[in-house]
């Protein structure tokens, strides 16, 4: 197991799991690549078909603490950089409330110790989209399953018509449905806790947000997700962030419980 602030990463020998089952219906270059620009695969009834295995897409050089044995870079366990911070490349940062400001500030001084995450607790939103496990995303006209390799978590979003609950009941990931509009898959989501991390460094998120999402998959190797968070219980108003994953190939999800064999927290010091 390796540790970043407020991240577990795992990192090992995998043996007697499909790590390297072909997928299917990969399109190829002439000289038999993976053909990541090819169009955006459909559904029979038209639709863009998120269906895929995905990890969270930043451009950045494998830290020097993710290259394996072999030299190569771990891809797997890569976090993004709003996995630390959720205002990475957000002009001006957010429009954060002061005490939600000094709440983000107490969280970030004991370096992710209090991080739900770093206790095995569910990756919430945003952090679904940031963190470095494989998230598999299965499709139907009734409903998109999000399924998580962390703690063997899942998300759904309800395609099927039906509108966001009255009075819900606050949970990590809130209740969703979604909506297409041409190509785009509009998601709202509300219902969330009061006490959520967006990143490593505690940005808060409460139960006062409302969060909308755009999915699409400009060509068969990306998704992006574009995501507007309006809380104003912690923030001023309404702001943006922007998320991509790519594609993961010949491979399947990994059984990783988080609290089995943990040692991470013990490492992490309380200041």
């Amino acid at each position: 197991m390796r540790w970043l602030p407020g991240v577990l990463l795992l990192i090992g020998p995998v043996y007697a799991q499909w790590v390297k089952y072909p997928t299917s219906g990969v399109p190829r270059t002439a000289d038999g690549k993976p053909n990541l620009g090819a169009p955006t695969p459909r559904t029979a009834d038209g639709k863009p078909d998120f269906s895929g295995m995905w990890l969270p897409n930043d451009e950045v050089p494998c830290p020097k603490m993710l290259v394996d044995d072999l030299g190569a870079c771990a891809e797997r366990v890569a976090p993004s950089r709003q996995a630390v911070n959720i205002a990475f490349g957000i002009p001006g940062g957010l429009p954060i409330q002061p005490w939600a400001a000094e709440l983000q500030k107490k969280r970030a001084i004991n370096a992710g110790r209090d991080d739900p995450h770093t206790h095995c607790l569910p990756s919430n939103f945003p952090r679904l989209f940031t963190l470095p496990h494989i998230t598999k995303i299965l499709q139907s006209p009734a409903q998109l399953a999000l399924l998580n390799e962390f703690n063997a978590s899942y998300r759904q979003i309800f395609t099927d018509g039906r509108p966001l609950p009255a009075d819900p009941q606050p949970s990590w990931n809130g209740y969703s449905t979604g909506k297409w509009q041409g190509d785009e898959l509009v998601v709202e989501t509300i219902g969330l806790r009061d006490d959520l991390w967006m990143d490593s460094q505690g940005t808060p998120l409460t139960s006062a947000a409302k969060i909308t999402e755009r999915f699409r998959r400009p060509n068969f190797g990306m998704l992006e997700i574009q995501a507007v968070v309006d809380d104003p219980k912690a923030y001023t108003k309404p702001w943006t962030v922007s998320f991509k994953m790519h594609i993961v190939l010949d491979t399947e999800l990994i059984d990783e419980v988080c609290l089995e064999g943990e040692r991470s927290i013990e490492h992490i010091p309380a200041r």
